[in-house]
């Protein structure tokens, strides 16, 4: 009996740990948000969310973000950006009032979609757009400005510490071509922006 009884807790325990029931009802919108302001945005939106009692009508506030690494007095540092400026995408049930209340948010400027008329995500665009904050995740874009025709020095790899000259940039792949000169011809190999570093 005690092990039935300490079984019951457990899943009274679990059930309060699950997430909320989601509302059938939800559907996913674009908020247009001053640019720099997003995080503040979804602030207001949560609070105000709270102080109307709807709750129940609003499900997540999401930002759209992806770690960046950037390179600063040689160290690593990796801090979220913003790859949606000015967006906020909120998941909710729609009506008159609440519509009212978002679109009065500060910092919001109206809600993506034609005239008064806001128009709902679709779940593919949904889950694309909230897919890439997710897979960013795991590999962080490296935020170095190159340039072409700029000096670097390779850091890694079978050309470590000899320079080149910078002759293409692939900014998706974050790889890059680099002119060496090698036994006095110049060579082009490709490497990972990771494997360069710039030449101050």
């Amino acid at each position: 009996m005690a092990e039935e009884l300490g079984q019951t807790e457990q899943a009274e325990q679990v059930a309060e740990q699950a997430p909320p029931e989601r509302n059938e009802r939800f559907k996913w919108y674009i908020l247009h948000a001053y640019s720099g302001f997003e995080r503040k945005v979804r602030e207001s939106i949560q609070s105000r969310v709270q102080a109307f009692g709807l709750g129940d009508k609003v499900g997540r506030v999401m930002i759209p973000t992806e770690p960046v690494t950037e390179i600063v007095n040689g160290k690593k540092r990796t801090t979220e950006r913003v790859f949606l400026p000015g967006y906020v995408l909120v998941e909710m049930e729609l009506d008159n009032n609440l519509w009212h209340v978002l679109k009065d948010t500060p910092k919001v400027t109206g809600f993506l979609g034609t005239g008064d008329k806001p128009v709902a995500l679709s779940e593919e665009e949904v889950s694309g757009i909230l897919f890439r904050s997710e897979t960013a995740k795991d590999k962080p874009r490296l935020k170095i400005k190159f340039e072409k025709n700029e000096q670097v020095r390779i850091t890694d790899g079978p050309f470590a510490n000899f320079n080149g000259v910078v002759d293409e940039i692939n900014e998706d792949r974050e790889t890059m071509k680099v002119m060496v000169t090698i036994f006095g011809r110049s060579t082009p190999v490709e490497l990972e922006f990771g494997k360069v570093e710039k030449i101050e």
